[in-house]
């Protein structure tokens, strides 16, 4: 069935090879993520995510083709960015984390339809302040997320996930 689902067990292994080729893909100079293959993400990304019953999946034709972690959870290096919204309740606040789309569905809307998905989800969990982080040599990601509404509140350099040297964009949104 299409359209986005919370994930299961069985999709552990399509969601790390969406990483591995993603991987793949930052390490043959085609992409630009900033992460690192063995560092993040992992498998135990996303079997984390899934054993705190947070992790999405978005199919096409039957295929997983997206993933990502929707929660609450900001990170420790969210108290260093200049929120627009600095001083909402957490538990107004919605993170969407580790968004990824297959290569082979790039460019095919699938970024644009979970975070929708994600929007209406945190609307529905009443949260309407929306966070989100990339690196900043995620050009791709920035881009998609511009097109969407959101703005940048700020870079926070820092180790992110075990990945030196990041300069993390905080993203903001509020539905």
């Amino acid at each position: 069935m299409d359209g986005i689902r919370k994930a299961v067990q069985e999709d552990i292994p399509k969601i790390a090879a969406i990483y591995d080729r993603i991987l793949t893909e930052e390490e043959s100079g085609r992409a630009a993520i900033g992460w690192i293959r063995g560092v993040y993400p992992t498998e135990q990304t996303a079997l984390d995510a899934l054993h705190a019953g947070t992790l999405f999946v978005l199919e096409r034709d039957g295929v997983v083709a997206a993933a990502a972690k929707i929660d609450q959870n900001q990170v420790p290096e969210y108290a260093n960015a200049p929120w627009r919204y600095p001083d909402v309740p957490p538990e107004q606040v919605m993170v969407l984390h580790t968004l990824v789309v297959d290569p082979a569905f790039a460019g095919q809307g699938c970024g644009s339809e979970f975070v929708r998905f994600y929007e209406d989800y945190a609307l529905s969990q009443g949260c309407p302040y929306l966070r989100m982080d990339t690196n900043a040599k995620n050009t791709a990601a920035r881009r998609l997320y511009a097109r969407l509404g959101y703005w940048e509140a700020g870079i926070v350099p820092c180790v992110f996930n075990g990945i030196p040297d990041v300069q993390l964009v905080c993203l903001e949104g509020k539905k």
